[in-house]
């Protein structure tokens, strides 16, 4: 292995633990900070539901026209790095004007806030499809891209714990207040312009493994997409699947606070399932030597499946509870990284069957993919708290049985349904195996695609 290779992966992965705790603030606790540090109404929380879910979707569909965008980006820094750049600078500036209060209400905080929100989609957008469509172009060594894949996922976990873990200790220690959670965006804001650093100026992509593309037109970004059978399969499992974890996630202080009535244990419970993941992540390099990438996801799954059900039947006791949340997230843990490589593999399936080869527009299908799953799950939850009586209730206590019985229902039995339904098109859908993956390669490599100078790693 060559130094860069090795460099490649660490500082690859590095890149995204900023930018992991910039998006699960916005995505996991902007509705906790719109409904509990702002105390907006429910009149204001519907207009809200509505502007989120419709914006999300808008720029969802918007991102395969980002991913057009980077594939035909040229530059001396190559394609990824400038929007790299240009995405975590920009989207960090509009995330802590989202966590800022600028004095409006009604109808004026609702277009304000609307507007940041969408320009953060926007730009976030523009980042990520930069930052993980860089993946295929640094290898095309399947166990190289689950090596580097797996310290990526690694990375990203520390940064989404980190925020998951510290979030509430450090907002209260900082008064709890609306200044607290600016203080706390502004921080996480400068964390991820420092990690990308090491990305922009730590990582080399391997252009000499690739003959010249040719300019991407719309009409064939469609194509890139649509004609990509494993692409699409793929996408809709990723979908189904972001559609629960994002659920059950977004959920997790509001469970705390309103059914285990410890708000304080969050961060508890949330450092138990970060180490779990963590250590899942860890290990997945050694279980995927012995098993194949099938039989992982349903092992996976089976995991996901069991924590589910205990969790929702068990008691608000952490001797249920903890265990539970163990299984749940050790097998999201693994599925996450086997959907990051599914979608990397469909790159040479999609050159190989189209004859183009767009990393970027084929993995701008996973931020829409978080999108939708965001969108929808962001709706599950804010529409939840209404109809639980959790948004208008001034205690814990306020809360009704059947309010209650509401919100687990949504937080666990939807999120099962779908993770389920994802991996059932995965199982009769997704074809591309080592086998059928190594033959691909060996097809591009004698028509010519692939000129392997230095190898393939």
């Amino acid at each position: 292995m060559s130094r860069q290779t090795k460099a490649n992966r660490y500082f690859f992965g590095l890149g995204t633990v900023g930018r992991d705790m910039l998006y699960a603030l916005v995505s996991m606790y902007l509705v906790f900070y719109l409904t509990e540090i702002l105390d907006l109404s429910d009149a204001t929380m519907w207009w809200l539901t509505g502007v989120f879910t419709v914006l999300r979707i808008f720029d969802a569909v918007n991102d395969p026209f980002m991913g057009y965008v980077v594939d035909n980006t040229k530059s001396r820094h190559g394609k990824f790095k400038p929007w790299i750049a240009i995405g975590g600078v920009i989207g960090g500036i509009l995330t802590v004007l989202l966590f800022t209060d600028l004095g409006l209400t009604g109808p004026a905080f609702v277009l304000a806030f609307g507007l940041f929100y969408l320009f953060w989609d926007l730009f976030y957008g523009l980042n990520d499809i930069a930052y993980w469509s860089m993946l295929p172009a640094l290898t095309i060594d399947q166990k190289e891209r689950e090596k580097t894949g797996a310290f990526a996922r690694i990375s990203a976990n520390i940064g989404l714990y980190l925020v998951v873990v510290g979030i509430i200790p450090v907002t209260n220690a900082l008064g709890g207040d609306k200044n607290a959670w600016f203080i706390f965006a502004l921080a996480v804001t400068l964390i991820t312009w420092f990690f990308l650093l090491f990305t922009l100026f730590g990582v080399r992509e391997r252009r000499d493994l690739y003959k010249k593309e040719e300019w991407t037109s719309v009409k064939d970004l469609f194509a890139v997409i649509f004609r990509n059978d494993q692409l699409l399969y793929t996408a809709i499992a990723m979908g189904l699947f972001m559609i629960g974890y994002a659920t059950t996630t977004s959920f997790g202080v509001y469970y705390f606070k309103y059914a285990y009535k410890d708000e304080n244990m969050y961060a508890v419970f949330a450092a138990i399932l970060g180490l779990s993941q963590l250590g899942a992540l860890s290990v997945f390099n050694l279980f995927s030597k012995r098993f194949t990438r099938r039989q992982l996801y349903t092992f996976a799954t089976a995991l996901v499946v069991l924590g589910y059900i205990i969790f929702f039947a068990a008691p608000e006791r952490m001797a249920f509870i903890g265990p539970a949340g163990v299984l749940i997230f050790v097998g999201e843990a693994f599925i996450q990284l086997l959907m990051l490589m599914f979608l990397a593999d469909t790159v040479e399936y999609g050159q190989w069957k189209l004859g183009r080869r767009n990393e970027s527009i084929t993995f701008s299908v996973q931020p829409f993919i978080n999108k939708i799953g965001a969108a929808l799950a962001t709706g599950i939850v804010m529409a939840t708290t209404v109809l639980s009586g959790i948004n208008a209730a001034v205690t814990p206590d306020d809360v009704t049985a059947g309010g209650l019985l509401l919100m687990k229902f949504a937080m666990l039995i939807l999120p099962l349904i779908c993770i389920v339904a994802g991996y059932l098109i995965y199982l009769f859908k997704y074809k591309i195996d080592r086998e059928m993956f190594a033959r691909i390669i060996s097809d591009l490599a004698a028509r010519g695609d692939f000129e392997l100078k230095g190898g393939g790693s």
